[in-house]
C-alpha cells in the first residue's frame, strides 16, 4: 500500500504492439508497484488489471488526428502524482522510445528532483513479422529505416528520400495521412514498383493487412479500409515470405 511518505519515482513503460502477452516480465513487475498508472490511447486495456485494485489509473491518451490530452497536462500530472502518491507507470503503446515522448516525460520528472526509469517494450513495427515480414533479410535489405510520416510541422519527413536511396527496408509511423505524398515520393524517383505493406493492428487477432506496389499505395489502404493505427513498411522484404525464388536471386 502507498503510504504518505512514499517516495515520488516515474517508470516510462513499453505497453508492446497490442498483444498483452508481448508485455515484458520487467513491465509486469514494475505494473504490480504502481501507485498510479497514466495510459495512452495504444496501450492494451486489458493491462490495466496487473496492478493493485487500489492503484489510480488515468487516460492521458492522443487519438491520432482526434482528441488529445496536451503533452503539457500530463508533465504536470506526473509531477502531481509522483509528489503525492509516490511510483507513477507511464504505459505508453509500443516502446516509449520511439517516437513516443517518453524521455521528454524522463527529463521532465528528473528536472523537479524526481528519478525517472526507462522499461523498453515490443516496437509495433516488429509485430510486423505476424505478416511473415522481416523486418532485415541478407539478401534484399542490409537495414532499417524507422520514419516518421508527420513531423512537428505536419510535413513528411525528408528522411524518406534518402531512405528510398538505399536497399534499407523503410517503416513509416504515423504516415497514414501522407500515402499520396510518399507514394508520389517513390514515383517520382522511379520506384514505384517496390513492394509495400500496410499492417493495421500488427499482434492482434482482428488484424488487417495488404500488400501491393509503392504506387498503388493510397488506392490500397483506401479499397481495404485500412486506418490508423496502422504501420507502411516499404521494401523488398515485403516479399520474402511470399516468393519462393528470393533465397537466391534479388529479384522477385
Amino acid at each position: 500500500m502507498p503510504t504518505a511518505t512514499a517516495s515520488p519515482e516515474l517508470y516510462v513503460v513499453g505497453a508492446g504492439p497490442g498483444d498483452p502477452e508481448l508485455l515484458t516480465m520487467k513491465a509486469y513487475k514494475i505494473l504490480q508497484k504502481a501507485d498510479v498508472v497514466l495510459y495512452d490511447n495504444l496501450a492494451n486495456k486489458d493491462l490495466l488489471t496487473i496492478p493493485r485494485e487500489d492503484c489510480e489509473k488515468i487516460y492521458v491518451g492522443k487519438k491520432p488526428y482526434g482528441a488529445y490530452t496536451p503533452q503539457e497536462a500530463i508533465h504536470e500530472m506526473i509531477l502531481e502524482k509522483a509528489l503525492a502518491k509516490g511510483c507513477v507507470v507511464r504505459l505508453k503503446g509500443g516502446d516509449p522510445f520511439i517516437f513516443g515522448r517518453g524521455f521528454e516525460e524522463m527529463l521532465f520528472a528528473r528536472s523537479h528532483n524526481i528519478p525517472a526509469y526507462y522499461i523498453p517494450g515490443i516496437s509495433s513495427m516488429q509485430a510486423v513479422g505476424f505478416e511473415d515480414i522481416p523486418l532485415t533479410h541478407r539478401v534484399v535489405s542490409e537495414g532499417v529505416w524507422m520514419i516518421t510520416g508527420t513531423k512537428k510541422d505536419g510535413t513528411l519527413s525528408n528522411d524518406l528520400r534518402l531512405a528510398m536511396q538505399s536497399n534499407a527496408t523503410v517503416v513509416i509511423y504515423m504516415g497514414m495521412k501522407k500515402v499520396e505524398e510518399i507514394a508520389a515520393t517513390y514515383l517520382q524517383a522511379g520506384r514505384g514498383d517496390v513492394p509495400v505493406a500496410v499492417v493495421q493492428h500488427a499482434s492482434l487477432p482482428y488484424r488487417k493487412s495488404v500488400v501491393g506496389q509503392v504506387k498503388d499505395l493510397p488506392s490500397l489502404v483506401h479499397d481495404n479500409h485500412l486506418t490508423y493505427p496502422a504501420l507502411i513498411v516499404i521494401g523488398w522484404v515485403v516479399a520474402v515470405g511470399r516468393s519462393g525464388e528470393m533465397l537466391n536471386s534479388k529479384q522477385i
